[in-house]
């Protein structure tokens, strides 16, 4: 089915456009359901409508009894304003498709078209979900509820673009047993002052100055109270206080993330963050209210599982394209994990990085982009998965 995947090299390009156009975000997203589920009746693939947000789940059932597996597409974006100047640009103001998934559900439909024109060879069922809600953690989680997971046997997802290392060639398909992708979790600090005239500090409490030493604080916790064998991050992305130059506000909220492998790890950063920004907080008489808005934990392979995927990409993308040995540590989260938390399976990882075509810019930027060319392998690395899974 590999020259069958090529074939629709064109047809899996074209829809990525589509959808690269009318990116939306968090869980509602009809514009993009509306595209996706027209494909699907084009191709007579049946599929339902999630109740509980915008995703679409369906089944190719084939036509000799067998197992059940799941294939999943993410479908969300992000709120960045595009500056890659590309034909096909996104028609959403401030709202891009900067993390590839609008190429995720292309390569799936791509795989889809594929399976259904032989499902009287398969030899079990193949059931797909295009997920929401991936970038704010809440899609999987929707979908589990809905039951996506009901009578699977495995589940398989893939990235594109260059999460793991843009020096990886564009078309390196990388799949590893164990933990692949870290947790991912995001918090939400309120430092509160009393305002006054910033010529008179003396007067009032300034959250500014409480905030500027809470960064800088927690930034120690990484630093001199987590081991250095065990990678973590914690970021602040987001500090938001004061509205004109010569007063003091009454409150900033500064917001940010932490990443783990170790759960152990995980939870200690969060604890942490209560502890010392509340205490920070108090030292120059000040509050804090802290939130933790719990996203993923670690995504990890099952280490069957992810041979089996290595293998199949091998058979059709030859060997030498292939990496099946763990790259650098990567931080980055993906709610993946809470299909891989309750079912085997494995998520994998296609480079699209190339410098000549500007595809090597780093997810979530402005210009990110990512080479189309490597569309049917995407596409043909799912249909082999399946092929082997079942036993075709």
């Amino acid at each position: 089915m590999w020259q069958e995947c090529k074939d629709l090299q064109e047809y899996i390009v074209n829809i990525r456009r589509a959808l690269h156009q009318i990116p939306e975000l968090g869980t509602n997203l009809p514009e993009t359901q509306a595209v996706i589920c027209a494909e699907l009746d084009k191709l007579g693939i049946e599929y339902r409508k999630n109740q509980g947000d915008s995703g679409i789940t369906g089944s190719i059932k084939g036509e000799k009894p067998g197992k059940t597996i799941l294939l999943r597409a993410d479908i969300d974006a992000l709120p960045i304003t595009e500056q890659t100047g590309i034909p096909f640009t996104s028609k959403h103001e401030g709202c891009m498709h900067a993390c590839g998934h609008d190429a995720h559900a292309a390569m799936l439909l791509g795989a889809l078209r594929v399976l259904n024109s032989h499902k009287a060879e398969l030899p079990g069922n193949v059931r797909f979900v295009f997920q929401t809600g991936e970038e704010i953690s809440k899609g999987a989680k929707i979908a589990i509820k809905e039951g996506v997971l009901d009578g699977v046997d495995a589940v398989f997802g893939t990235h594109i673009g260059s999460l793991l290392d843009p020096a990886i060639p564009s078309g390196t398909f990388i799949v590893v047993p164990g933990c692949c992708m870290a947790s991912f979790d995001r918090f939400i600090l309120k430092i509160r002052g009393t305002g006054c005239h910033g010529s008179t500090p003396e007067k009032g409490v300034d959250p500014i100055t409480i905030a500027s030493h809470i960064v800088i604080s927690l930034q120690e916790v990484i630093a001199r109270e987590i081991a250095a064998p065990s990678p973590a991050v914690m970021t602040v992305g987001r500090i938001t206080g004061g509205f004109a130059y010569n007063v003091i506000p009454n409150e900033v909220e500064l917001e940010g993330t932490i990443r783990a492998f170790d759960e152990d790890v995980r939870q200690h950063m969060a604890k942490r963050i209560g502890e010392i920004s509340s205490s920070v907080a108090a030292t120059f008489r000040g509050s804090c209210d802290y939130e933790m808005d719990w996203g993923a934990p670690p995504v990890i392979n099952d280490a069957a599982m992810a041979k089996l995927a290595g293998d199949a990409a091998k058979r059709v993308l030859g060997e030498e394209h292939v990496q099946t040995s763990r790259p650098a540590p990567n931080m980055a989260g993906e709610d993946f994990a809470y299909y891989l938390a309750e079912k085997p399976g494995a998520f994998m990882f296609l480079s699209s990085s190339d410098p000549a075509k500007k595809t090597d810019v780093p997810h979530h930027n402005p210009k990110f982009n990512v080479d189309e060319d490597v569309f049917c392998k995407g596409s043909a690395v799912f249909v082999a998965i399946v092929e082997d899974f079942l036993g075709c």
